[in-house]
């Protein structure tokens, strides 16, 4: 079966592997065919993401169809799946038994393996997954059901905030407007006023398609005072709320500037490194510091069913496109924001 494989930093090949065949007790034989590229992959490429080795199979935005389901030993099946299902992938592979596991957080198992990180992802046509880890739809299309897993990042962000619900006529600001800083507003806008979001990034194009795409009118220049510009916004009092998507060092150790007296600041991107940050600034503003990792299964049913419901509107996501076959000689150019790639799709 077609195989691409990222060898080392910068080096990807084409290649044949084995198919798989009988799927294991418990597991599905799934038809890989559309793969969404995440900031994951564009890191592991560059050689900057942790918890990473080479070579590696990347791909775990993923598209499927169902060929065989393997339901020896009264194997789990909680969603009835079946050969010719469509669905999307949960890529995270978890044990289920540890502390995390136990008290539903799964998303950071302790021995948790992410496809395309910690083992081999779905940048191949074929692959066996566990039967708990497909997720159904009939109404998503395979480029649909292969975004829900960056959506759903940003799910379980807002989620873990704890904004929704709370009515609040507070601020909240999203820091990068990259794919993972886009998912979190996806839903922050479904808990709050669009005139209480603010977005911020250092690049225009992003800020423009914000503000085309949701309508928002705070959109915040990051290299253009932005401590000034978010007083302004805020009448002086920052937001309650800041969420950093960026996975850059030194936005991530800004953002505690941006956060009001008794607010919180949810890290969402991951950088490989230290961060560091005034003590007495967190207390004297009693700042809340939250990281949120993964997803759980609830974000992956929530967000399948707010596409469906067409409150959630991908239709501007995809901005590149290709083939497996002629997927490398374009992937450098999707590292780089000012190429306007919001999310690529690759088709096997």
């Amino acid at each position: 079966m077609k195989t691409i494989v990222l060898e080392e930093p910068f080096k990807f090949k084409l290649t044949d592997t084995p198919a798989p065949t009988e799927p294991p007790p418990g597991h599905a034989l799934v038809r890989v065919h559309r793969v969404g590229v995440c900031g994951t992959d564009l890191h592991g490429y560059a050689g900057r993401q942790p918890f990473f080795s080479y070579p590696r199979i990347l791909g775990h935005e993923l598209g499927v169809e169902v060929m065989a389901v393997n339901l020896a030993n009264d194997a789990p099946n909680p969603q009835g799946i079946q050969p010719g299902d469509r669905c999307s992938v949960e890529p995270y592979l978890t044990c289920g038994k540890c502390i995390a596991c136990r008290h539903g957080k799964s998303n950071c198992c302790t021995s948790l393996q992410c496809l395309g990180v910690h083992t081999d992802g779905g940048m191949r046509e074929y692959i066996t997954l566990p039967l708990p880890k497909l997720h159904k739809s009939s109404l998503l299309t395979l480029e649909q059901l292969a975004l829900v897993e960056t959506l759903c990042i940003g799910a379980h962000a807002v989620h873990r905030s704890g904004v929704e619900g709370s009515q609040s006529d507070e601020f909240v600001l999203v820091i990068g407007a990259g794919p993972i800083g886009l998912s979190v507003l996806e839903f922050a806008r479904l808990a709050v006023a669009p005139s209480k979001l603010i977005v911020m990034d250092i690049n225009p194009q992003r800020l423009a398609f914000c503000q085309r795409q949701y309508g928002l009118q705070h959109l915040v220049q990051a290299d253009q005072n932005p401590l000034q510009a978010l007083q302004d916004i805020t009448n002086g009092e920052l937001p309650t709320l800041v969420f950093d998507a960026t996975g850059n060092a030194r936005s991530m150790m800004s953002a505690f500037e941006y956060v009001a007296h008794g607010g919180k600041l949810v890290y969402v991107g991951l950088v490989q490194g230290e961060i560091s940050f005034s003590d007495p600034h967190l207390h004297r503003r009693e700042i809340t510091l939250m990281g949120s990792r993964n997803a759980t299964a609830r974000e992956f049913r929530r967000t399948i069913d707010l596409i469906e419901r067409r409150q959630i509107n991908t239709d501007a996501w995809i901005t590149h496109r290709a083939q497996c076959d002629d997927m490398i000689a374009p992937f450098a150019t999707w590292v780089k924001p000012e190429t306007g790639v919001i999310k690529a799709m690759v088709t096997f």
